[in-house]
């Protein structure tokens, strides 16, 4: 445990990786991200005649109650027919980014850390419904060290207060994080445990396991959002369709896999041969690469059938593969665009992380980068072809001992030398930046909707919605 308190020196070489420290950001992305609402909501329209204006500058303008931060993950695709899109594969409650982001400006060395922090953070600690006595503010994070301790330092220089900066690991048999009565109390340097106001939290693994649903402590981002959907893609895919009903009228729709939602183990298989042989199964509830699994092969059909997992229910999506090899779904094939052929004309599969936060004036972009598979894209598979290997492109990696590691040999910064490897440009990112926004707005309604008007969690309506034991008994309400 530390405290972190206000120096006046932001270390910049500890929340940033080497390769993006010195790096310059590219041009067209810091023209996207000094673009007004308006300006944008314009072009969007000029660009999907059949978009309503004034319902996109409504969705923009949202101010999310529960999922206030979030960073999405999309795919760069297009159809047989030549119509490109991106593709919301999932959208994440405890964002990375902030470690690989070229600062926008050169004279702001907190960069978009400090942003999320005064945009966001700050106002949310206002009017706090329960008043803590004595309650400071708090960090509290299980993996991604550099990016979690630069925000305690930020939150020490723009809150001008000591910042308690704590590990809550999942299993740690004496934890330096605790709950009374809905308050949380973190240990100080003596041992002693004090009380906490607000709490800025990474927490990625099974985070409703150790934070409750009800809170008095406000806790960026609730624990609700990772249910709904942040930390959860089986409610996710739920809250999608239910919102994408509600946008058809105005033109808009959160575009993602053909999905099917509450599968059985049993039933994969039914599901992979529906789809032509290729698909994505994914545990629901887990996170960076994990329990996401690519068959294109009866060999990894086999072996998946073969685990053994701690939940009952499984999300089963159409797999963006080659043109010769994604799943075939009711609107047709899509597959990678991917990144521009290199010196020996290979193209990999690329992904595009678009972080966000609701701000008073509206949801706002922070940082973006971009992650490239390990091996590249083949025409043909063979049955020893590995497909996580190609269509994989989370940089995390669990070693035996349990903490984390990051393979930034595959890191596409959005700087001069890297950002034209993805072939995108400015309607790109803008459609990137919308599509973030839809499913983060889709989210935040669900997670609204497991309230009632007392403010107690609807669990009854949760489990109809999740209705998987195993996740339902790690659920903390208090």
């Amino acid at each position: 445990m530390t405290i972190v308190k206000k120096t006046g020196e932001f270390e910049a070489h500890q929340h940033w990786y080497p390769k993006a420290l010195n790096a310059t950001i590219h041009p067209m992305i810091n023209f996207f991200l000094n673009l007004s609402q308006d300006r944008i909501v314009s072009r969007y329209c000029h660009m999907h005649p059949m978009v309503n204006a004034e319902k996109l500058t409504e969705l923009l303008c949202y101010k999310s109650k529960y999922f206030l931060w979030a960073g999405a993950d999309l795919l760069n695709v297009t159809s047989a027919g030549g119509k490109r899109q991106m593709v919301v594969i999932e959208n994440n409650s405890c964002p990375s980014g902030q470690k690989s982001m070229p600062l926008i400006d050169d004279n702001q060395e907190q960069g978009s850390y400090k942003l999320l922090i005064e945009r966001t953070f700050k106002p949310y600690l206002k009017n706090l419904r329960h008043k803590i006595e004595g309650g400071g503010l708090a960090v509290v994070y299980d993996k991604n060290h550099m990016e979690a301790s630069g925000y305690a330092e930020v939150i020490a220089d723009v809150m001008n207060e000591p910042v308690y900066y704590v590990p809550f690991y999942e299993d740690d048999p004496n934890p330096s994080v605790k709950f009374e009565n809905g308050v949380m109390y973190v240990k100080n340097e003596d041992g002693a445990f004090v009380p906490i106001r607000a709490a800025f939290r990474y927490l990625t693994q099974k985070p409703w396991n150790r934070l409750p649903v009800h809170s008095k402590t406000r806790i960026l981002n609730p624990i609700t959002a990772c249910l709904a959907g942040g930390r959860n893609k089986m409610v996710a895919a739920k809250a999608y369709d239910i919102f994408n009903a509600e946008l058809q009228g105005h033109g808009l729709k959160i575009n993602t896999p053909e999905t099917i939602w509450d599968v059985r183990q049993n039933e994969v298989p039914l599901w992979v041969r529906k789809m032509g042989g290729q698909a994505v199964v994914k545990v629901p509830y887990s996170n960076a690469g994990q329990g996401v699994f690519t068959i294109v092969t009866e060999a990894e059909l086999d072996a998946f059938m073969e685990m053994e997992f701690d939940y009952d229910l499984f999300v089963v999506q159409s797999l963006i593969g080659n043109f010769n090899w994604s799943s075939t779904t009711s609107t047709g094939k899509l597959y990678h665009v991917g990144t521009i052929p290199n010196s020996k004309n290979q193209t990999f599969v690329a992904d595009i992380r678009m972080m966000v936060s609701s701000t008073p004036t509206g949801i706002r972009p922070l940082c973006s980068y971009a992650r490239q598979a390990s091996l590249p894209l083949v025409n043909d598979i063979v049955d020893s072809t590995d497909s996580w290997k190609m269509l994989g492109t989370n940089l995390s990696f669990r070693n035996d001992d349990g903490s984390w590691g990051s393979d930034t040999n595959r890191l596409i910064l959005m700087d001069r030398r890297d950002f034209n490897k993805l072939g995108i440009g400015l309607d790109d990112l803008i459609e990137a930046y919308i599509q973030t926004v839809l499913s983060m707005v889709a989210i935040d309604k669900m997670a609204q909707t497991l309230f009632n008007k007392q403010g107690k969690f609807r669990m009854r309506l949760f489990k109809s919605l999740n209705n998987d034991e195993g996740l339902i008994n790690e659920i903390l309400l208090r």
